[in-house]
C-alpha cells in the first residue's frame, strides 16, 4: 500500500505526542581508554541477558511534535482517517539550525504496523530534498546507543557516526547503556552530491 507523506501543521499538530517503543536485544558499548597523549572511544556491540524495552512510560517528557525549543520546525507524515478522527502512522519533524547552515531531524517515527515497508526512507529522502532545497551543508540527528534497528537504519541512508553524549538522558547514561549518538549526513556544497 502507498501511504500518502502530507506536511502536518503546525496549527493542527503541535503537542501531538511521538509513542517512540522499541524493545532491543543489543547495544553499543562505549570503551574509553585515556592515556597521557591520547583518548581513544570504541563502540562495541554486545547483547543483553534479556531484551530491553524503552516506551514513552519512562520518561517524564515524552516527545512530541512542535515542541517549543525548536524554533521553524516542520512535520511531515502520514495519516489515518476513521470516522472522522486522525491517527498518526508516521512522522518526522525537522528544524533548521541556521549559525551552522544544518538541518536537524528533531523526530523520526513510523508506527509498528508500518515497519518494512519502506516508510522512513522515505521519509528521509523527503528531508534530504528539502535539505537540498535549502543548501543546507548537513542533516543531523540523534539516536540512543541501545537503538541498534534505528542505528543500522540511519547508517543505511548514509549517517555517519560522528561524536556522542555519554550524560544527555541521566547522568547514568553509559550503565544503561544508552548513550546519545549523533550521526550526520554530508553534502558536497558545489553540487549537492555526498561528500
Amino acid at each position: 500500500m502507498d501511504y500518502e507523506i502530507i506536511e502536518l501543521t503546525k496549527e493542527e499538530w503541535k503537542g501531538t505526542p511521538i509513542m517512540m517503543k522499541y524493545t532491543t536485544e543489543e547495544y553499543f558499548d562505549l570503551e574509553i581508554e585515556e592515556g597521557a597523549n591520547a583518548i581513544s572511544a570504541k563502540m562495541v556491540k554486545k547483547r543483553f541477558d534479556t531484551p530491553v524495552t524503552h516506551s514513552p512510560e519512562e520518561y517524564d517528557f515524552p516527545d512530541k511534535l512542535y515542541q517549543d525549543h525548536w524554533e521553524g520546525a516542520q512535520a511531515f507524515g502520514i495519516v489515518s482517517e476513521e470516522n472522522g478522527e486522525k491517527k498518526l502512522l508516521a512522522c518526522i519533524e525537522i528544524c533548521p539550525e541556521e549559525w551552522s547552515n544544518r538541518l536537524l531531524v528533531t523526530e523520526l517515527w513510523v508506527a509498528d504496523e508500518l515497519h518494512r515497508q519502506g516508510v522512513g526512507t522515505r521519509l528521509m529522502n523527503l528531508v534530504k530534498e528539502k535539505a537540498k532545497e535549502q543548501n543546507r551543508r548537513a542533516i543531523m540527528l540523534e539516536t540512543q546507543s541501545c537503538n541498534v534497528r534505528a542505528i543500522a537504519f540511519y547508517q543505511k541512508q548514509g549517517f555517519e557516526l560522528i561524536g556522542f553524549d555519554t550524560c544527555c538522558y541521566t547522568n547514568r547514561d553509559i550503565e544503561r547503556h544508552e548513550i546519545r549518538f549523533n550521526f550526520g549526513y554530508f553534502f558536497d556544497r558545489e553540487d549537492g552530491r555526498r561528500r
